[in-house]
């Protein structure tokens, strides 16, 4: 899943977020100069990327999305789960959206001293551009697939995706609906931490 899902399945603990946000974007051998807590944030990432990977419910979509956009489809489901994570909010949370997106914000700002330059960067932009915001737009996610084609082999791959997207957004949705439960469930056997639900 893409930024907005894992800040969200942190547990509300700071670290965790931080090592949830950092853990695609730093290198494995820098690991060890983070905090414990950070780390941990790392490992849970990549747990909750392999246990998204392995659900039949995400393998699906991502068949669904192969023969319009390849290698790539698998990327692109993750990002339009942040979509779908916006649009159902309220079925996962008590917490008002803005006031989580303002909260993570303030996080990730008291954390950036500890990030390399180039997330320090990255995160700026992020901030500026307000990205958790945008992930439940259309436009947002346009901005975002915008922005990834400049670091992808075959950039061509993501033509149309916004109207893919919406051409199949019933049927992503109910998976969505019936996958992330399971998820939020997941995490909290891994972390022995309690998401706040509804």
């Amino acid at each position: 899943m893409n930024f907005l899902a894992h800040l969200f399945l942190s547990c509300e603990q700071e670290e965790l977020l931080i090592g949830n946000f950092l853990a695609d974007l730093i290198k494995n051998r820098n690991l060890e100069s983070y905090s414990e807590g950070i780390q941990e944030g790392v490992q849970l990432h990549r747990k909750i990327d392999q246990f998204t990977d392995q659900h039949p419910l995400v393998i699906e979509g991502v068949h669904r999305l192969h023969p319009y956009h390849h290698k790539y489809a698998s990327v692109i489901v993750d990002v339009f789960y942040d979509y779908l994570l916006v649009k159902n909010w309220e079925r996962f949370t008590t917490e008002d959206f803005i006031a989580f997106t303002k909260r993570v914000y303030a996080i990730l700002e008291a954390y950036k001293s500890v990030m390399p330059p180039k997330i320090q960067i990255r995160l700026s932009n992020m901030l500026d551009g307000d990205w958790l915001i945008g992930y439940g737009k259309y436009e947002g996610l346009a901005f975002t697939f915008d922005r990834m084609q400049y670091r992808l082999s075959k950039p061509e791959y993501l033509k149309g995706v916004i109207e893919n997207l919406q051409q199949f957004e019933a049927e992503f949705d109910e998976e969505f609906r019936t996958f992330f439960p399971e998820v939020i469930a997941f995490v909290n056997d891994q972390c022995g931490c309690t998401i706040k639900t509804t």
